[in-house]
């Protein structure tokens, strides 16, 4: 029976696990993220399931990889810098879609050309502008990504700007019309600069799982999970890392059902950076038809239908000093631990913590330290930025050392964004280890630090304690309210029919959160969810019950809940799906929009039967490209009509081709 091997690389734990033929999980192992490279955890992880239950490397029949990476990136803001070749569009949609947001700074180029509604050129391409821009960065940004009016209608545009930024400059290239076949030039244009600034992440995670793989023995050939939780190869996922953003959740909803047989439930997975939420229906995950939306951004990558929040186990914890009382808030930035950089070196950190408790007055910095990230690209940094990372060098400091001026805290975050370092701070898991819920690492900095939080004073001029107990207590206490949230603004969004308020305000409305506290005055009120919750991550056992309590719903936690990403990782199908178009420019001529041009045909049956055959060619194709077996084609058609003059005319139709099987496992 072929042994299946399932890897899922989060922010702080990289997971493996066993399954023997695709029924029985036969051992599972973690190991700690290790950013500065990636290939570390996941081999200490891979060589540890495989001792666990005594499994030779070569009788691993299948390998898949499921990554919160590129969900993580782009909630933190982090990425490589790109340049976006932005052809046919107004000056003015950088701003009006968010893609000034987006791209952060990063060099944009407006060009003249672009097509229309029907394929034919709208202007010339500007190739001069465009080779005068190429020189200027060619060597500042680690990618280009390129977005052309109409480019779904007629990519000539975006493969001439592609083929010059190839022959210029060497680096890879994003051409949205190759990421989705939509309509929707800006959001196109979003979805490709995304995806450049993944491209290396995702290339050097995938590289180096791959090369850690053979160095142990594994021969399988590498799969990846995509955000709608199907398998593609290893080589298309560098070439689109963007479909793997929401890997990781999608890959835990495909575990979550596998483990459970839920037809009907939310899946919540808290992992170190996010807290994932969808919904299961029918016993399949929804799938998002506006695309997937990941922390600020909507792009066109068919993903489940997933509300993703800064929310988890590393979450920075934030002082809010307002009111009398103060509190605290969590996220949605992922920080190390006080106690898990404290492992990593022990002396600086506990002479840190010790030096500032002997301190009179609380510093701005206190229990916060900075480390550099190992082996990170260094294109388009600055001056400011450059001497700030020299500082820190490759050793960890306390982060009150290293700011100098408050002018530096602009450098410091520009740093974090690019994934340059690392901050750590007090977090859920170091609240976790004072309450002796996780023992993993160094609890006694935990307490240290959660003593110097406890020392600012509220808007009341008090303390807000000196128990690092009734902290951690605050601390958990409000990661439970945060994960309720994140549980019914999912519900809500997919309440049927819906209601005419946005999901956030209804789950924080008084009515709901008086109701979950059976609030009866006048007034009986009593609320929660309807609907029972499967909870997943490593420490779900440890925060979930009083997420179900305080919901009122039946929270299952599955046996395997802390690898349910590893398992939907290697339990999942290859879905290949191609879609194209045919519209009518003019009555009686029905024109096929093709990747190397339109074609026209005199009648509609011909039209579609030539997009269909090119579709299924390309679907079966990338299919088999990515290891599938015993594929199966499914077709269908959405056709347009009008009608005119009494009778129905033609406006356009859209054709989609799935093709779906088993992945291929190597022969024992």
């Amino acid at each position: 029976m072929p042994v299946l091997l399932g890897v899922d690389t989060g922010g702080t734990y990289t997971d493996a696990v066993l399954i023997r033929d695709e029924t029985t999980v036969i051992a599972s192992a973690k190991s700690l993220t290790t950013r500065q490279d990636l290939a570390i955890g996941v081999g200490n992880a891979v060589r540890s399931v495989l001792e666990a239950a005594q499994v030779a490397p070569e009788d691993i029949a299948l390998a898949s990889l499921s990554t919160t990476l590129a969900t993580n990136a782009l909630v933190e803001g982090q990425g490589g810098r790109v340049a976006l070749i932005y052809i046919g569009f107004r000056g003015r949609d950088l701003e009006a879609h968010g893609l000034a947001e987006a791209l952060k700074g990063d060099p944009a180029l407006v060009l003249a050309g672009g097509h229309n509604h029907a394929g034919g050129e709208a202007q010339p391409l500007d190739e001069q502008a465009l080779i005068s821009f190429l020189e200027t960065h060619k060597d500042d940004v680690s990618g280009f990504a390129v977005a052309s009016q109409f480019a779904t209608r007629n990519p000539a545009h975006e493969l001439r700007a592609a083929q010059l930024v190839a022959e210029m400059t060497g680096k890879p290239v994003s051409s949205s019309h190759q990421l989705s076949a939509k309509l929707n030039g800006p959001k196109r244009a979003m979805t490709a600069v995304l995806n450049a600034r993944l491209i290396g992440m995702i290339d050097r995670l995938i590289g180096r799982a791959e090369d850690v793989l053979q160095q142990i023995g594994v021969a399988a050939p590498l799969m990846v999970v995509r955000g709608d939780g199907a398998l593609i190869s290893s080589g298309q996922a560098r070439e689109r890392p963007i479909e793997t953003i929401l890997s990781g959740p999608a890959a835990s909803i495909v575990g979550a059902r596998w483990m459970t047989g839920v037809d009907h439930a939310l899946v919540s997975d808290i992992g170190g950076t996010t807290t994932d939420v969808a919904l299961i229906k029918g016993g399949k995950p929804q799938i998002d038809p506006a695309g997937a939306r990941v922390g600020p951004y909507r792009t066109m990558v068919e993903a489940v239908a997933m509300r993703t929040t800064g929310l988890g186990g590393d979450s920075e914890v934030h002082f809010q000093s307002e009111g009398l009382q103060g509190g605290v808030t969590l996220g949605p930035r992922r920080v190390l631990p006080i106690s898990l950089i404290a492992v990593d070196a022990p002396d600086v950190v506990h002479a840190a913590l010790d030096a500032q408790l002997r301190s009179v007055a609380p510093g701005e910095h206190d229990a916060r330290f900075v480390r550099a990230v190992a082996g990170q690209t260094k294109e388009g940094l600055g001056p400011r930025e450059q001497a700030l990372l020299d500082r820190i060098s490759d050793q960890v400091h306390p982060l009150g050392d290293i700011i100098r001026s408050r002018i530096e805290l602009g450098a410091l975050k520009r740093l974090v964004e690019r994934g340059q370092i690392q901050i750590a701070g007090v977090t859920p898991s170091d609240a976790s280890h004072v309450l002796g819920r996780v023992m993993e690492w160094d609890s006694g900095a935990a307490r240290k630090a959660l003593r110097l939080f406890g020392r600012r004073r509220t808007g009341g001029g008090d303390v807000l304690s000196n128990s690092e107990d009734d902290i951690a207590e605050m601390i958990i206490d409000r990661l439970t309210h945060q994960t309720a949230l994140a549980l019914l603004e999912t519900a809500f969004a997919e309440e049927i029919p819906e209601f005419d308020v946005a999901p956030d305000v209804l789950a924080r409305h008084v009515l709901m959160q008086r109701g979950m506290s059976g609030h009866q005055g006048l007034v009986r009120l009593n609320t929660g969810l309807a609907v029972d919750v499967v909870g997943l991550g490593a420490s779900a056992p440890s925060y979930y019950p009083a997420v179900g309590r305080r919901l009122g719903t039946r929270m299952i936690l599955p046996e395997h809940a802390g690898v349910a990403n590893a398992i939907g990782a290697v339990v999942g199908r290859v879905t290949m799906r191609q879609s194209g178009t045919v519209t009518s420019p003019s009555e009686g001529k029905y024109r096929v929009h093709l990747a190397d041009g339109p074609s026209d045909f005199g009648d509609q049956d011909s039209a579609l039967a030539l997009l269909e055959t090119v579709l299924r060619d390309a679907a079966q194709a990338q299919a088999v490209e990515a290891g599938a077996q015993d594929i199966q084609l499914t077709v269908t058609h959405d056709i347009r009509t009008a009608g005119v003059e009494a009778r129905e005319v033609f406006v356009e139709a859209t054709v989609t081709v799935e093709a779906a099987g088993r992945p291929r496992v190597a022969e024992g």
